[in-house]
């Protein structure tokens, strides 16, 4: 792991170089009339995929995660950057990340939902709210109804005409006991029936144009039975 001292993040000019590849590798085939899923190690993915969707026009981001994501350096306890993906592909943090080509902010605030967190402390959760960003916890999400969050998203998305958007999803937005195979664990979570009925409404809509699945460890799945468990829950959507 390489600190840099300046901008105080983990593995920074790394992280951007992963980026631009990323990038280049999805930029062209976002053109395809075809649904792209990307399975990555960890949530700074969402860098290189919003890199390649910003070149290709202006986009909205349903971002489900069991944490907001939505940090600078000085609340972060790690300085990794895929505890401060979401804020970076808005426009928050370091410019080697969040200006790559000129181009940011890669996602409007206004054209997000951060959806699904169970990370509730005040100072974590205060950046977010003094955002643009829709943001809705768990448990605001079960008190409005996921069907609800999930058409009001989808009416944004026809209303602002965006040219399409992408669902983010780190798989710690489960319960611990569907899905412990995850670098940071929280016993809240959705369960695989909220899952599904979330991503059926998404994954309907003519817009929606990829998604990406990531934070699954599989160092804690030895024998693959987790792994096996999720796919199960959600092949249907890729058949």
């Amino acid at each position: 792991m390489i600190f840099d001292q300046i901008s105080g993040v983990l593995n920074e000019k790394l992280v951007a170089d992963y980026a631009i590849k990323q990038s280049n590798m999805l930029k062209e085939h976002f053109h395809a009339e075809s649904f792209k899923l990307i399975i990555g190690g960890d949530c700074s993915i969402l860098i290189g995929t919003a890199l390649a969707l910003k070149q290709h026009g202006n986009y909205a981001l349903f971002f489900l995660d069991g944490h907001t994501d939505y940090v600078d350096t000085k609340i972060s306890q790690t300085k990794a950057v895929a505890g401060m993906d979401l804020a970076i592909v808005t426009g928050w943090g370091v410019d080697g990340l969040t200006n790559i080509y000129g181009l940011k902010p890669y996602f409007e605030e206004s054209n997000v939902y951060c959806v699904g967190n169970t990370e509730l402390d005040e100072d974590y959760i205060a950046p977010i709210l003094d955002s643009d960003i829709r943001y809705i916890d768990l448990i605001q999400l079960r008190n409005s109804g996921i069907q609800r969050i999930a058409e009001e998203f989808l009416e944004h998305v026809d209303k602002e005409n965006v040219d399409g958007f992408f669902i983010h999803v780190d798989v710690d937005v489960l319960a611990d006991c569907h899905m412990p195979a995850v670098d940071s664990r929280a016993e809240s979570g959705l369960t695989y029936d909220e899952l599904r009925h979330l991503l059926k409404v998404l994954l309907s809509h003519e817009k929606s144009v990829g998604m990406e699945l990531t934070i699954f460890d599989p160092d804690f799945d030895e024998k693959g039975t987790i792994a096996k468990e999720f796919i199960h829950q959600v092949k249907d959507f890729f058949e």
